[in-house]
């Protein structure tokens, strides 16, 4: 149960290919101009479970191009951590260009399950290099796949995002390539610890059980203006339903 928490967070603060039009459009409306940073209560069914963080900031390495680096942690809080404790973080580095992932790293600490993961994308050679607990492996992935926080800024990014619109993705996660569908539900107001604002609310489609457990899908809202400021996230669970909710934010 607490496992959903931890990865729901991470795919928050985580097409059949994209066509040209969709990856030219997804390089011209970049909404990160500044670096930011996102704090999120974890609820379930409405008890207060951990909190979540969201980071990007903007890295111009000594040699190399522009590349965008993203951090995401999931902590339980005290009363969830005396039976089930969660404290997983995410690291991965993006192309600032193309927003394809480049390298991403994945600690997860749940209860007694203690994994790492480092993983490198070959976008070119369209495969992945995997260390898993020490071990190397490598699996083939198609060259616009996204890793579990990189296509959330990728939808973030694209111009267009009207009511009805369909985008499909290849992620890879956890030793394995997935096909998602997100789709672009209502514009709607939402409230919360940020006011009332206009938001987009989104379907993601899992069409595989076992990360979410929660009959394939999961809900997020974004604001609906240049930002793009990622609000909140909402899945129903076996037990119920998991909320993260925005509380804190550097602008």
């Amino acid at each position: 149960m607490i496992r959903h928490i931890a990865m729901l967070v991470l795919a928050f603060l985580y097409v059949v290919s994209p066509n040209p039009p969709l990856a030219e459009e997804a390089k011209t409306a970049w909404p990160l101009q500044t670096n930011e940073w996102y704090q999120y209560s974890v609820s379930l069914l409405g008890i207060p479970a951990g909190t979540g963080t969201l980071q990007a900031r903007h890295e111009m390495p000594p040699l190399g191009q522009p590349r965008l680096r993203l951090m995401s942690t999931a902590q339980s809080n005290d009363f969830i951590s005396l039976f089930f404790p969660v404290n997983n973080l995410v690291d991965s580095t993006l192309d600032a260009d193309t927003l394809l992932p480049q390298h991403f790293i994945f600690q997860r600490r749940e209860g007694n399950d203690h994994e790492d993961f480092d993983v490198t994308f070959h976008h070119g050679t369209q495969e992945v290099t995997i260390v898993k607990d020490g071990k190397l492996s490598t699996m083939p992935i198609s060259s616009d796949t996204h890793g579990p926080l990189s296509f959330l800024y990728y939808v973030r990014n694209l111009q267009r995002l009207d009511p009805g619109r369909s985008i499909p993705l290849h992620v890879h996660h956890d030793k394995k390539n997935y096909e998602i569908e997100v789709k672009v539900e209502e514009i709607e107001e939402l409230s919360g610890p940020w006011g009332e604002v206009e938001a987009i609310r989104f379907e993601a489609v899992m069409p595989f059980r076992g990360i979410f457990a929660n009959q394939g899908s999961f809900h997020f809202w974004l604001t609906n203006d240049h930002s793009r400021v990622p609000l909140m996230m909402q899945a129903k669970v076996i037990v119920g339903s998991v909320k993260a909710v925005l509380e804190g934010w550097t602008p």
